[in-house]
């Protein structure tokens, strides 16, 4: 039977400590004396190594098993998480409670999404701005100490990197108001004092039949059969190109042809309706890189995902030269296309993953469209069926009344 929070709750001691496998290494340690422990059993450099993650009640099996996947995560990366967690504890040690950088790092440690995108805020964070303030008091920071910070950043040319940056120490400041460790966001103030970024579109085919051409481009895909899959579901789904070469095969299901992760930039989990063509790709491709890890590994190793160039770089050699089309492309291609089909705004936005601001924020959060979007992306496979034949297209057979 499946491991749940009740066979945790249920579990009684023994007369000798004994486990109860949760799956994948992790399995709950129930001792004599009643307790119930989280371990986490791995291998990494050939050895087996053993990662203590917390005791049940205090950590639920929700909570234990994304502590399990996140020590997976860096485990498939080459990094032992036990080792890491002695070193973030130096770490903590080493800073002042209340400094930028030991906040900063609390904001990253909670922040739930995906690892790549974390990757980049980090190394954002690390390279820009803990190196000038990270030492200060987070409550003493003053809003010319912040300006210099992106000035910086902004004299280099790097603008669209200076706007992320004073968004994301904004978020910190916001983190650390939760607890009274700071009084004000000083970014509040910054808004509209730096240079505007160039507005970059990327390459993407708008219009029907240059895409049906596309899509039979991709069909005689000589290449990896790896990468051939990538190709084809990527139109199919439209996710974010980082998303799709992280995808993991547990967090699909394809009998229930769903696909549920976290979004990089909402934070929050979503869900993919995955339509019967996308659920025969995925198919296809399991016995080659299932039924657990990254969907599309890289080619070296299953254990780190293809390279973020990979889709790409078969476009160019399919004939696709820079910018005519990217991997990115086809979510504009997706928006665009529904929309031109009659699909609501609100679910293909929905679909994309992307977040709404203003006053309809919390409403749009809480509508997921789900049963549209499911009848949306089935008609979005069959539409792009008919653009791949050349058929010729009737758009009500594939709007939203069809």
């Amino acid at each position: 039977m499946a491991f749940t929070d009740v066979t945790a709750r249920n579990a009684k001691p023994a007369d000798k400590a004994r486990k109860i496998a949760a799956g994948g290494g992790l399995y709950l340690l129930v001792q004599p004396n009643g307790s119930k422990l989280w371990r986490y059993k791995y291998r990494i450099e050939g050895k087996e190594k053993l990662l203590a993650i917390g005791s049940y009640p205090e950590v639920t099996f929700a909570s234990a098993m994304k502590a399990h996947r996140d020590a997976r995560t860096q485990v498939a990366s080459g990094i032992d998480p036990s080792a890491a967690k002695v070193q973030g504890k130096a770490v903590r040690r080493a800073v002042t409670e209340n400094s930028f950088e030991s906040i900063t790092r609390e904001w990253l440690a909670q922040k739930s999404i995906v690892p790549t995108y974390l990757e980049k805020i980090t190394a954002r964070m690390e390279a820009d701005v803990l190196p000038y303030i990270g030492n200060r008091p987070v409550a003493e920071i003053t809003r010319a100490e912040l300006t210099a910070v992106l000035k910086r950043i902004q004299d280099r040319g790097a603008i669209e990197t200076a706007h992320r940056a004073r968004s994301e120490i904004g978020q910190v400041f916001r983190y650390a108001m939760k607890d009274d460790r700071a009084t004000v966001d000083p970014t509040v103030a910054l808004r509209g004092s730096l240079k505007s970024p160039e507005v970059k579109h990327f390459p993407a085919i708008l219009d029907p039949k240059p895409l049906g051409e596309l899509l039979r481009a991709i069909d005689g895909y000589q290449g990896d059969p790896v990468t051939r899959a990538a190709l084809r579901l990527a139109p199919l789904i439209f996710v974010r190109p980082g998303e799709l070469r992280t995808a993991r095969w547990e967090d699909f299901d394809l009998e229930a042809a769903e696909w549920r992760y976290i979004a990089s930039k909402m934070g929050n989990h979503h869900l993919v309706p995955l339509a019967v063509q996308a659920v025969d790709v995925l198919r296809d491709l399991y016995p080659l890189t299932g039924p657990a890890g990254y969907v599309f590994p890289g080619a070296r190793t299953k254990l780190r995902p293809m390279s973020e160039n990979t889709v790409n770089a078969a476009l160019r050699r399919m004939g696709y030269p820079v910018g005519t089309a990217t991997g990115h492309g086809f979510r504009a291609s997706a928006r665009t296309l529904l929309a031109e089909l009659g699909w609501r705004t609100d679910a293909i936005e929905r679909q994309l993953a992307h977040k709404a601001s203003g006053p309809l924020k919390g409403a749009y959060d809480r509508a997921q469209f789900l049963a549209e979007r499911r009848k949306m992306m089935q008609a979005w496979a069959d539409y792009l069926d008919a653009l791949r034949e050349d058929r010729k297209v009737v758009a009500g057979n594939f709007g939203r009344a069809a």
